[in-house]
Parts: C-alpha cells; sequence; structure tokens
C-alpha cells in the first residue's frame, strides 16, 4: 500500500516562511517524479513545483521560482517544499503527489498517489 503523508502546513505572515514535508511509505522504489500542487477556494488544483529521482532535476510553477525550493531525502522517503518570501495568494491547500517514469511534472492527472494535503494561511 503506497502512502503519502504531509505535514508542516500552518498559519504565518506575509514574509514568513514555512517548510512542508512529505513522507511516503510502501512501494516508494516506483516513485520517479514527487510532486507538489495546491489548490485554493474556487480554483483548480496548479502545480507548485516536482523533482525526480534521477539527477534530482527540479522544475517549479513561475510563481514560485525564486521563493520556494523542493527537496527529497531518499534515505527517509521524504520530499520537503521550503516555502520562503510567502504571499497572501499562497494561500491554499498544498498537496503532495508520486508519479512514475515519464510524469509530466505539472499535469495533475498524470500522478498515481496523493496526500490529503495540509493547509497553509498567509496572511497580510
Amino acid at each position: 500500500q503506497v502512502q503519502l503523508v504531509e505535514s508542516g502546513g500552518g498559519l504565518v505572515q506575509a514574509g514568513g516562511s514555512l517548510r512542508l514535508s512529505c513522507a511516503a511509505s510502501g512501494r516508494t522504489n516506483i516513485f520517479y517524479t514527487m510532486g507538489w500542487f495546491r489548490q485554493a477556494p474556487g480554483k483548480e488544483r496548479e502545480s507548485v513545483a516536482a523533482i525526480v529521482s534521477s539527477g534530482g532535476s527540479t522544475y517549479y510553477a513561475d510563481s514560485v521560482k525564486g521563493r520556494f525550493t523542493i527537496s527529497r531525502d531518499s534515505a527517509k522517503n521524504t520530499v520537503y517544499l521550503q516555502m520562503n518570501s510567502l504571499k497572501p495568494e499562497d494561500t491554499a491547500v498544498y498537496y503532495c503527489a508520486a508519479g512514475g517514469y515519464g510524469t509530466t511534472w505539472y499535469v495533475p492527472n498524470k500522478y498515481n498517489y496523493w496526500g490529503q494535503g495540509t493547509q497553509v494561511t498567509v496572511s497580510s
């Protein structure tokens, strides 16, 4: 059984930082691409960042480039999203997702597994 569990969300003031974690369990060897998505009320789920296991390439949405950093600790089967200089528009539920080889990083339905989400709220 594959399970992804996010943590680290919370309430922060604009300009502050948070670090999200996504702990994976089960058949983690099939996870080639790990991504973070977010969904604000009334909006579609959007890609935030992704990282691939081979070479560690990372990808970011334009809206978070320079502010967010994705990383992974393979020994702990955990992916992180360090979020700095947070803005009110970053407020959303953040989801971790895992996909196999060839996953198009920014397309939600290309991922096979999802976490339950963690709320991030940035106050102005």
